[in-house]
């Protein structure tokens, strides 16, 4: 009893403590966004028209300010289903209907994400219909979006389901040490979904072509050679087709490896700032770093594998967060939804740490693009980059250090000329 109710303590005490340095922290960036709105910083007064500078900088006051009504939203509806007893509910509710095997466990999980999916939709809608729309990003129509929804949801349920059914199976037949077992699926299975996505998943959402661009198609060619990269191919992917923002991407993995623009890059950006682009993305090939980010997520859940077999062994665990355990049956998804619902709320002071380090990556990304291609490229480049995506050119330093995983454009540009 004393350790489920210094659960529950520490729960609601970390779920306060983080959403008042959330409030602070957008507070912060609200008011110092709005405060340089009506001047271009001087390193870029040249480059970047005022209208631009603007309209990033209300785009990014009503997406902080939407971000506010999502995090109250999403703290409320947490500790609907934990310490006030959704999702007790929810198990007691499928309790009469189906008996405590594999069944009830995989139907409570199914309808735990068929129910979160729902009470999220307004706040999607609204982002997406109002707020995109607003700043004229949204290119999609009711239509694309439902079928959006109804494939992800389709899709979700085809491979989720029989992980979800795999995992549960061994939490109770491989023993004391399941997490183990359970820990190597799951890497597998993210391993798998490198190679898989690009040629199976992707394809369902986006049309993908190959770089008709004969010149262009030349260039990134010798770039990726001379950097020692090896492709399976060079893609343009329709991005226009939902939104107005655009990028570059390397997916999949091993033999399965592919560059795909956004033909939204392609219309704004020159070869030359293509290749820098490209350059950037080689760096963190170069450096390793998607190798170091797979290891750290290696590490950090088999952690996460060890902790909740540990946790879901205990009466504590369920009862602190508002949980009656089924005394005559499993309680493997009731662990796992519990273990899932909560760790962010534990977990969310030392993001810090995870985004700095992310932007010493992308600075060193930087620095490879600077020595295969052009500085200046790349400088420009990024400037459009970040005026097409409405991307604030005076953040607030303090929010940068919690949440931004690519260095702002004030730093970048500095380093890049020093």
């Amino acid at each position: 009893m004393a350790a489920s109710y210094i659960l529950t303590l520490a729960f609601a005490g970390f779920l306060l403590a983080g959403m008042a340095v959330k409030f602070w922290l957008a507070s912060r960036q609200i008011r110092h966004v709005a405060r340089h709105r009506d001047a271009v910083p001087a390193a870029f007064a040249a480059t970047v028209p005022l209208t631009a500078h603007q309209k990033a900088a209300d785009y990014t006051i009503t997406k902080t300010r939407f971000g506010l009504l999502e995090l109250a939203f999403g703290a409320a509806v947490l500790l609907a289903w934990t310490l006030l007893g959704g999702l007790d509910g929810l198990n007691r509710a499928l309790s009469g209907w189906l008996d405590n095997g594999m069944a009830r466990q995989l139907a409570l999980i199914a309808a735990f994400a068929l129910i979160s999916g729902a009470v999220e939709l307004p706040l999607t809608l609204y982002q997406t219909f109002v707020i995109e729309e607003r700043f004229g990003f949204n290119k999609m129509s009711l239509k694309l979006w439902l079928a959006d929804l109804l494939k992800s949801t389709v899709l979700g349920a085809a491979i989720g389901l029989p992980i979800a059914a795999l995992i549960l199976w061994l939490m109770g037949a491989a023993g004391s040490l399941w997490w183990l077992w359970a820990w190597a699926v799951w890497m597998g299975f993210n391993l798998l979904l490198l190679v898989i996505y690009p040629t199976f998943i992707a394809p369902l959402f986006n049309k993908f072509k190959p770089l008709d661009d004969e010149t262009l198609k030349a260039r990134v060619t010798e770039l990726m050679r001379r950097c020692g990269f090896a492709a399976k191919g060079l893609f343009v992917m329709d991005g226009s087709k939902r939104s107005a923002h655009a990028n570059a991407y390397f997916t999949g993995f091993g033999a399965a490896k592919r560059v795909v623009f956004y033909d939204t890059l392609l219309s704004k950006l020159s070869p030359g700032e293509v290749d820098a682009v490209l350059a950037h993305e080689l760096g963190h090939f170069k450096h390793k770093h998607i190798v170091k980010r797979i290891a750290g997520m290696f590490a950090i859940s088999l952690a996460g594998f060890a902790l909740l077999g540990w946790l879901s062994t205990q009466a504590w665990f369920y009862a602190g967060l508002g949980v009656r355990p089924n005394l005559g049956g499993p309680n493997d998804a009731l662990a796992l939804l519990l273990f899932l619902l909560v760790v962010p709320v534990f977990s969310f002071f030392i993001s810090p740490l995870l985004a700095r380090l992310s932007r010493k990556h992308e600075f060193e990304a930087d620095a490879y693009a600077v020595q295969q291609t052009s500085g200046q490229d790349l400088s420009t480049a990024l400037l459009k980059l970040y005026e097409d995506n409405a991307s604030t050119l005076t953040p607030d330093p303090v929010f940068v250090k919690f949440y931004y995983s690519h260095p702002p454009a004030s730093e970048r540009l500095a380093r890049m000329t020093s």
